[in-house]
């Protein structure tokens, strides 16, 4: 675990997502609670405490197949508010395509409710826009908020509504999907804000960047399941009304560098995978992709084993390179706790600044 030295300041950030609370609540596990009660207090099986300033979950924290109700908000709340040192405007959320409302559903209402980035409805996600440490601007779809020099650009996943993309009878469609409203307004916050450290979140990495994230590997591998664009099940697939589409590649080969990190999940796997000739963590662009993976342990167990796992990331005051680090949450792939193998450095545009 990263320490400070002397007069170093550290800017730490849990990054995850894909906690699916209903599935793992029917196997007993609380699969939001129990890591956030691990960085706390350390696990049951030996694994150390840890410290966060902030935490993004990237998605997908229901687990339901069909779209959510309300019955599905309170446990999810209820899990948020777990911790005893942390409050839960802590915690920075973005939406995944299980979390989708269905055809027919005012759009993305049960994000907008229970989980709440913007802090519009207190009285159901006890979200008070006041506790932020840092404050948010924009909508449930896409926000941004500044900590220090980095500034976090949250794109959140449009698969709600009905088929091609969106919800049907046999859950959410895999394949990422953003508005074209959303990806104008990401080049534009890059392009102003090029002296900054640029953290880009969504649920979904770009095509053919980290573990099994190419045409067909998200389904040839089982991770997904076959849908009608289950070519693009692992990555970013719909921009507006483009399928397969390439705006972030053809952005980021005209301007390399242009950001510092992507962040994303939706995959589960463990840390050592590398299907598609691909790891958790991988350079294109000159810029840093990082599949935080999951922390579900049985949502879609049956296609394969899943193993918790999540991302710790550290800034430190006047460097121009970010730790990452890997969390085990279970025993059930190595030792609970931090695994060594997948720790890696990040190089950064810019020193990190508070």
């Amino acid at each position: 675990m990263k320490s400070g030295a002397p007069g170093e300041q550290l800017f730490r950030v849990w990054a995850t997502g894909c906690s699916h609370v209903h599935s793992d609540l029917r196997h007993g596990r609380r699969s939001l609670a129990e890591p956030i009660e691990q960085s706390e207090a350390g696990g049951a099986q030996g694994g150390p405490p840890f410290d966060w300033d902030i935490m993004l979950h990237l998605g997908d924290i229901s687990g339901t197949q069909a779209p959510p109700t309300d019955a599905d908000g309170p446990p999810v709340v209820e899990q948020l508010a777990a911790g005893k040192k942390h409050r839960l405007e802590q915690i920075y959320h973005l939406l995944g395509n299980h979390d989708a409302s269905g055809p027919g559903e005012e759009t993305q209402w049960w994000f907008r409710k229970w989980i709440d980035p913007e802090g519009a409805n207190p009285q159901y996600s006890r979200v008070r826009k006041e506790r932020r440490p840092y404050p948010v601007s924009g909508d449930w779809e896409r926000y941004s908020f500044c900590a220090g020099n980095i500034l976090f650009l949250m794109m959140g996943d449009r698969n709600d509504g009905g088929p091609p993309r969106g919800r049907a009878q046999d859950g959410g469609w895999p394949a990422g999907a953003i508005t074209r409203e959303t990806f104008e307004w990401w080049r534009r916050m890059v392009e102003s804000n090029q002296d900054k450290i640029i953290v880009t979140c969504a649920h979904h990495v770009l095509r053919d960047t980290t573990v099994a994230s190419g045409r067909w590997e998200g389904v040839n591998s089982g991770y997904h399941g076959r849908f009608d664009d289950a070519e693009g099940a692992s990555y970013l697939y719909w921009v507006g009304e483009d399928t397969d589409s390439n705006a972030f590649h053809e952005y980021l080969e005209r301007r390399p560098g242009a950001i510092d990190l992507w962040l994303g999940g939706h995959t589960h796997t463990h840390p050592d995978d590398r299907y598609g000739n691909k790891s958790h963590v991988e350079r294109r662009w000159d810029v840093t992709f990082v599949n935080v993976s999951a922390l579900t342990r049985h949502h879609g167990r049956h296609r394969r084993p899943h193993f918790p796992m999540s991302r710790l990331f550290t800034f430190t005051t006047g460097a121009d390179r970010v730790c990452i680090q890997c969390y085990l949450h279970t025993n059930d792939y190595a030792a609970q706790g931090w695994y060594a193998p997948a720790e890696r450095e990040a190089p950064l545009r810019h020193r990190y600044t508070r």
